[in-house]
């Protein structure tokens, strides 16, 4: 019979690495952050069996330990476009398409609440519902923000077919 934390916290693991690359940047330093957030979870499992919402919890570990993981190395500092794109040179020697390489530079240009609720709808395919928990936000919010990062979207992707980006 499986544990709590094997059954619950530990598939988990994919999804919250995507989501530490998404903030971090960095795959090394990802794997770091869930592996402290899986250690984390490890240690509370007892209590995590009792929540309503574990995988929430575990969710903002993560980004608690990603953001302290940013404040430690002095990198917590808003970027322009300009700066994005050239953070992202890894991303033009990648063998991505076009349209996928806008898109990561897209989301880097959303203030942090959208990225992660457009993260959190478009790539891992989340209902509103299940972002509204991990985000301890009403799914009203989670609705308006993504609507947000949508429409930004659509504007940031006619812009650059356009040559204004």
């Amino acid at each position: 019979m499986k544990s709590f934390f094997e059954s619950e916290i530990w598939p988990l693991k994919n999804k919250l690495y995507r989501f530490a690359l998404l903030w971090l940047k960095d795959r090394d330093k990802a794997q770091d952050a869930v592996q402290e957030t899986l250690t984390r979870g490890f240690v509370h499992a007892r209590a995590l069996e009792k929540m309503d919402n574990p995988k929430g919890w575990m969710m903002r570990t993560l980004k608690n330990e990603s953001l302290m993981q940013i404040r430690r190395e002095g990198r917590y500092e808003v970027l322009d476009e300009a700066q994005v794109v050239e953070m992202h040179g890894n991303l033009e020697s990648a063998d991505f398409s076009h349209e996928v390489k806008m898109v990561y530079r897209f989301l880097d240009l959303l203030p942090a609440k959208q990225r992660e609720i457009f993260f959190l709808r478009e790539v891992e395919g989340l209902m509103h519902q299940e972002i509204a928990g991990y985000m301890e936000i009403s799914e009203a919010q989670v609705k308006v923000n993504l609507h947000r990062a949508r429409k930004k979207l659509k504007t940031y992707l006619q812009n650059n077919e356009k040559g204004q980006i």
